[in-house]
């Protein structure tokens, strides 16, 4: 599949079947956001895998979405302004973005493995802290509900709704 192919096929599954996801596919998925791009190549930022029962309970009680409950894996991606690139025209501290670029990596990386995924911004990050203390010194930019696909599972029709190109790009 083409990078073209790939941005296209990915979509926000919001209806996993039970299959479990295979640990290779999974290491697949991390080692993209391990190879992820950071500012300075630094790299202020953390995975987690959430995967065990007691533990996917805890993340599921932190998203108020129905569909979150079927997925087996969830990932979590956190940035932390500690170490990470300032920049000194404006002290501006780049932890966020790149947190967003290892998240991005992993929400393509779970197409490309064959699996399915949407960006959940949506979500008690206070209370994932809480649950989990080892994610308390970042800010968190998203989890992933991860898995197969149901055999029912289709886009919603809003992600088909795109801009013009002359509204989003301009060429200077």
């Amino acid at each position: 599949m083409t990078y073209s192919e790939l941005v296209k096929a990915r979509y926000s599954c919001r209806k996993f079947s039970a299959k479990p996801v295979e640990d290779e596919k999974l290491r697949a998925i991390l080692d993209a956001g391990i190879s992820a791009p950071t500012a300075k190549n630094v790299q202020p930022v953390k995975i987690w895998v959430i995967k065990s029962p007691s533990a996917l309970e805890k993340i599921k009680s932190c998203a108020p979405f129905a569909w979150m409950k079927d997925a087996p894996v969830v990932i979590a991606v956190g940035g932390t302004e500690e170490g990470a690139f300032v920049r000194p025209s404006d002290n501006r501290n780049f932890q966020d973005v790149d947190a967003v670029i290892v998240a991005t990596h992993i929400m393509l990386a779970v197409t490309a493995e064959g699996l399915g995924s949407t960006w959940v911004g949506y979500f008690d990050a206070p209370k994932v802290k809480e649950l989990f203390p080892a994610m308390k010194d970042y800010d968190l930019v998203a989890l992933f509900p991860v898995g197969y696909p149901a055999d029912d599972a289709m886009p919603a029709d809003r992600h088909y709704i795109r801009k013009n190109f002359d509204d989003i790009v301009s060429v200077l």
